[in-house]
């Protein structure tokens, strides 16, 4: 275990940049002691938003950036020009070993490109994932992938059905996480091509707990613990799952404030509804981790405020705590050695 864990922080990334970037730094390092936060960006805005706050300076240390890659730019020709941007020098960090994972609330074409372009795959991973946590009737579930990947292959798939059992068992400590292929049917006949052919190497996979196919209305069920997907129905199911949720809190509020009756009602209910909203809310585990890189990336949404930053600090610090970078690396590695592909 290293005495402190180095993440680089984008100070420029998401709508409420930079004071919840800022603010987040502060509050990770006085929640985390093993904390150490590089905050990436522009010190002439960075420094007196800084000055506001009370914090050890060995622990969180700005670093400059002069350019911001925005929302709007292609992701690809963006981390290629500004190279002196602040996504781009923090993810570089990752990879000459100066910080040990990187979060951003930015573009998440950028974060995704620059993953692939700067920080680079492990050995044997064909395609690294972003994996969302999913609130569940049972808890969570771990999405992947949902959208660093829409053009998958069988292959890739059992690759991330493998990673998402090993962070679904040692960050939410399930022993044995149960993994489902998202269909249109539950029986082994259903779906595309692409179904088809990942559902027998699912099945013949020693080092999973595949359960087989499930329907995307079972998600918030819980049915499995790992959902496996290529990117453009993930991504679909996702923001569905992100959409339905906001209405539905949206239209219970209304429900409630109808007339005096039902605000007397919700006034009596108030707290339980307010801890079943908390629920549907999955970032008190911090971000999307992108899976099979060398080092951990973590994409927050947006619209993160600092408490979910903050939370994503202890995201990265549990994930290498557990060693999942190397873990990941001799699993994916061990499965081409036994089928006789080059390492």
């Amino acid at each position: 275990m290293k005495d402190f864990v180095t993440i680089a922080l984008d100070a420029h990334g998401g709508d409420n940049a930079p004071a919840a970037p800022v603010e987040a730094a502060v509050r990770a390092v006085e929640k985390y002691p093993r904390a150490r936060i590089l905050l990436v960006g522009q010190e002439a805005i960075i420094k007196p938003l800084l000055g506001a706050y009370t914090y050890p300076a060995d622990r969180l240390i700005p670093v400059n950036a002069t350019e911001i890659i925005e929302m709007a730019e292609h992701p690809v020709n963006a981390i290629r020009k500004k190279k002196d941007s602040s996504l781009v020098i923090a993810q570089k960090m990752i990879r000459s070993g100066e910080a040990d994972a990187f979060i951003s609330s930015g573009s998440t074409g950028a974060v995704l490109a620059g993953g692939q372009l700067l920080v680079g795959r492990l050995p044997g991973v064909e395609r690294a994932p972003l994996a969302p946590l999913l609130p569940t009737l049972k808890g969570v579930s771990l999405l992947l992938d949902c959208g660093a990947n829409v053009d998958a292959r069988s292959s890739h798939l059992v690759q991330f059905a493998k990673m998402g059992s090993l962070y679904m068992r040692d960050m939410m400590h399930i022993p044995a996480p149960t993994v489902g292929l998202l269909n249109i049917g539950v029986e082994e006949e259903k779906g595309n091509a692409l179904s088809k052919e990942t559902y027998p190497l699912l099945k013949a996979c020693k080092d999973i707990n595949f359960i087989g196919n499930i329907e995307a209305r079972e998600i918030p069920h819980g049915a499995a613990d790992v959902i496996v997907t290529e990117a453009f129905a993930g991504n679909v199911a996702l923001k569905l799952y992100e959409g339905t949720a906001s209405a539905f809190i949206i239209m219970i509020k209304k429900a409630m404030t109808r007339n005096l009756s039902t605000k007397i009602g919700a006034l009596m209910v108030k707290g339980s509804l307010k801890d079943t909203f908390k629920t549907l809310d999955a970032s008190a585990y911090g971000g999307a981790p992108m899976l099979g890189l060398n080092g951990l990336i973590v994409k927050t949404h947006g619209s993160s405020g600092w408490k979910e930053l903050c939370n994503a600090v202890g995201q990265c610090i549990d994930f290498s705590d557990a060693g999942l970078t190397d873990k990941i690396k001799g699993s994916i590695t061990s499965v081409n050695t036994e089928d006789g592909e080059k390492e």
